[in-house]
């Protein structure tokens, strides 16, 4: 999925105040974070989510692979927190 830097901008100002509802732990990416990330993503469509446990370059692969596992945009990362969009077509609320 990709977004225009007017999209993103507007998702960065809508993600400011929202709180990481994933946090990672030190197992790193398992099936069951991957697992919450997709439910969060289908309840909210933006999400922030924690990388703990994890160096720069880890974290960098980490949200690689969330964003090809999940379909879901990078829409911001500044430092071990990565802010998430993915549309949900079912959701009435229309974000972007």
């Amino acid at each position: 999925m990709e977004l225009d830097q007017d999209q993103r901008k507007q998702l960065r100002r809508l993600g400011h105040a929202l709180k990481p509802v994933v946090l990672t732990g030190a197992a790193g990416l398992t099936e069951g974070v991957l697992g919450e990330i997709e439910r969060a993503l289908d309840d909210h469509e933006l999400i922030k989510v924690k990388l703990a446990g994890a160096g720069k370059e880890e974290r960098r692969e980490m949200v690689q692979e969330i964003a090809e596992e999940t379909g879901a945009a990078v829409v911001q990362t500044i430092g071990r927190v990565v802010l998430l969009y993915r549309e949900n077509p079912d959701n009435k609320q229309v974000l972007c």
